[in-house]
């Protein structure tokens, strides 16, 4: 008997929830397996260790702490699983329509910046917002209580791009140089001395690191450790500016105010292919798998083929240059010189039937100045501007007021540094 449970267990085990419920209403037998053998848990767990989506709510609703343990005795039993998942997908179809409707609780960073305004980049994680501004300095700030932690200075201009990881932050300033900080102390690493104008755009990963520059050139670096970075390679042949780069193990992906997009091997560092089709310089791009995502001054937003080098789409809405760019499974999120951000239905885009009038879900605006840069993931966009602030869209803590709204009303939390 223990056997055949067993087995019977681990079949149903592979079943959804639609599914899982036919199963229960089977007969008797059927419900006993699937109860005790906590059958809607292993589903949840399963579900969360597939989607981004269910991890990050299990995380933020607190429902983790029920989950990938060995069941204690006074553990949830089985009909807690059974009723916590449709409050999960009443909670995911929510987060949905939020995004769809545009409402959201808004959060404004005044950034308080000395002498010239405007925060050029950013990156964020769940603790904290890093962010380059046009006042030289780097500030990062606690995602919580939007306080400032840290403020680091060195360069000797405006901090144009960054990223950072556990360990390291790389910036990129008008003043031509490189600088990497300990992420932790704040404290310079080291300071890379190459280009002749500005590095407008930088990427690291998994060892390599590229940079591109106003002087028209890529850099290619092997980063043995954050002291001991040396050049692989330069890369010649856009005619203008380069003003971002993005790569993975296959291709190094660059675009440039000479309206082209250029396809670089990884490995080799050879060139590859050109995509031609922006009638303006571009200022913006992602690259992931097969997809390039580009914006331009041309207004538009292109998606390419990176192995064919065939335009996929072009999305027409913003009133000025694209300026910033980013996209995931579902949406692209774009933000512009028109002060607005689009989000996108991605799906619908790589969709030759879709008609053009259905692709833009939602307009957002609420920034004064020049959309510079944007990072968003399932549940909030944090965007920086001109206007000296950043903003933080959250689509999951949506008062309830805002509810029964098509969009949220301005519900604005400034938090202003001293």
């Amino acid at each position: 008997e223990q056997g055949l449970d067993h087995i019977a267990e681990n079949i149903l085990s592979y079943l959804d929830a639609r599914s899982l419920c036919a199963a229960e209403l089977v007969c008797k037998e059927w419900q006993r397996v699937i109860s005790e053998g906590m059958l809607w848990k292993k589903l949840i767990e399963r579900m969360v260790r597939t989607d981004p989506l269910w991890k990050g709510l299990s995380e933020r609703r607190g429902w983790d702490q029920y989950l990938f343990k060995n069941r204690p005795t006074d553990g949830p039993p089985n009909s807690f699983y059974r009723s916590l998942y449709p409050k999960i997908i009443q909670d995911i179809e929510t987060i949905e329509s939020n995004w769809r409707c545009g409402r959201h609780n808004l959060q404004r960073i005044q950034c308080r910046s000395e002498n010239s305004k405007g925060v050029y980049c950013l990156q964020y994680d769940d603790e904290k917002i890093i962010s380059g501004l046009r006042d030289n300095s780097i500030k990062i700030w606690d995602k919580t209580s939007l306080e400032c932690l840290k403020v680091l200075t060195g360069h000797t201009g405006s901090v144009l791009c960054l990223q950072y990881d556990e360990r390291v932050i790389v910036t990129g300033s008008s003043d031509s140089t490189v600088r990497v900080w300990d992420v932790n102390t704040g404290e310079v690493l080291n300071t890379l001395i190459h280009h002749n104008e500005a590095v407008l755009h930088l990427r690291f990963s998994n060892g390599l690191m590229v940079t591109c520059s106003k002087d028209r050139s890529i850099a290619v670096w092997d980063m043995a450790s954050p002291t001991d970075i040396t050049l692989r390679r330069v890369l010649v042949g856009h005619r203008a500016a380069v003003n971002v780069v993005d790569f993975d193990d296959k291709y190094i992906v660059s675009a440039s105010g000479d309206r082209t997009i250029k396809v670089w091997s990884t490995s080799t560092c050879e060139f590859v292919r050109t995509l031609n089709g922006h009638k303006r310089g571009i200022a913006c791009l992602q690259y992931r798998d097969r997809l390039v995502v580009s914006g331009s001054s041309d207004n538009t937003i292109r998606l390419w083929d990176i192995e064919c080098g065939a335009c996929l789409r072009v999305l027409e809405g913003h009133e000025e240059l694209v300026r910033c760019i980013r996209f995931d499974n579902k949406r692209i999120v774009s933000g512009a010189y028109d002060g607005k951000i689009k989000v996108w239905d991605l799906q619908a885009a790589l969709d030759p039937r879709a008609p053009a009038s259905t692709l833009c879900l939602r307009t957002l605006v609420e920034h004064s100045g020049r959309v510079f840069r944007l990072q968003f993931d399932e549940f909030q966009i944090i965007s920086s501007s001109h206007d000296d602030t950043i903003l933080i869209w959250d689509f999951l803590n949506v008062p309830p007021s805002a509810q029964n709204e098509t969009r949220s009303p301005s519900r604005t939390y400034t938090y202003i540094s001293r």
